[in-house]
């Protein structure tokens, strides 16, 4: 958390108004020095919402449940991706903040997330192509 603070602080210095802190508890040094800022940071995982609210812009959330539950039901071995269209990934909003998100915002992000379920907009798998061979 306290290296998590200090990059933050480093961009917050810099002009950055949102940092996404895909870090694992590290990000709560982020989201701490996001609120003392006056700032907004982006939670990962699960929704972090909660945590500073009006500070947290939203969180994205991995549908671990989802994952679980497909799991459970798979009737063949195989490695499984579960993205948008599948349900595995979304973003959160809720109480903590919901302030912070016009209706425009939620209304873009929305059609966003459906043109890429659609496949009219190509979200690139950087790990394709990059994976170790044995």
């Amino acid at each position: 958390p306290a290296r998590g603070g200090e990059i933050a602080r480093a961009q917050f210095g810099k002009g950055v108004d949102v940092v996404f802190s895909a870090a694992g508890g590290t990000g709560l040094g982020v989201y701490q020095a996001a609120k003392d800022a006056g700032k907004l940071a982006i939670g990962v995982d699960t929704n972090q919402n909660h945590l500073h609210p009006g500070t947290m812009l939203t969180s994205m959330v991995k549908r671990v449940d989802v994952a679980v539950y497909n799991l459970a039901r798979q009737t063949h071995p195989g490695v499984t991706t579960l993205g948008l269209k599948e349900g595995g990934l979304d973003y959160a909003l809720d109480q903590y903040n919901e302030k912070l998100i016009t209706p425009e915002m939620r209304r873009r992000v929305d059609d966003a997330k459906a043109q890429i379920v659609a496949g009219k907009i190509k979200v690139v798998d950087f790990m394709v192509g990059n994976r170790c061979k044995p």
